[in-house]
């Protein structure tokens, strides 16, 4: 499936919820796991300001990339953020979207309060 690379040098991206796992199948609770390695992803919704334009993205990234906390309003870099289309059908319609995967989501408090801290 093809891949747009998403720049993120120019936007203000938050924290707009907290993660949490990403259910594969909600009907039997089965939570979602990467492909090739196995690892247990969770999904964070974040603010993404860029162009004088926000919008909610809900990025799926593997349990290991998410590091410091991540609460609500919490400046954070998304580390290898692409951007994937994604088409099905369900029940005899038709639905598409984009999909937003990144390799990581760091927070970028604990980077500020250490900046404050050596000033």
């Amino acid at each position: 499936m093809r891949q747009i690379p998403v720049d993120t040098s120019s936007a203000v991206v938050m924290v707009a919820k907290v993660p949490q796992v990403k259910i594969r199948d909600r009907r039997t609770g089965e939570i979602a796991t990467d492909k090739e390695t196995g690892v247990q992803l969770m999904t964070v919704d974040v603010m993404f300001a860029a162009n004088e334009e926000v919008e909610i993205l809900s990025v799926t990234v593997p349990q290991p990339g998410i590091s410091g906390e991540l609460s609500m309003g919490t400046p954070v870099a998304l580390t290898g953020l692409v951007a994937r289309p994604w088409e099905n059908d369900f029940n005899g319609q038709r639905r598409h979207g984009i999909a937003f995967r990144a390799v990581a989501v760091t927070s970028l408090a604990d980077v500020a309060a250490a900046g404050s801290k050596a000033a």
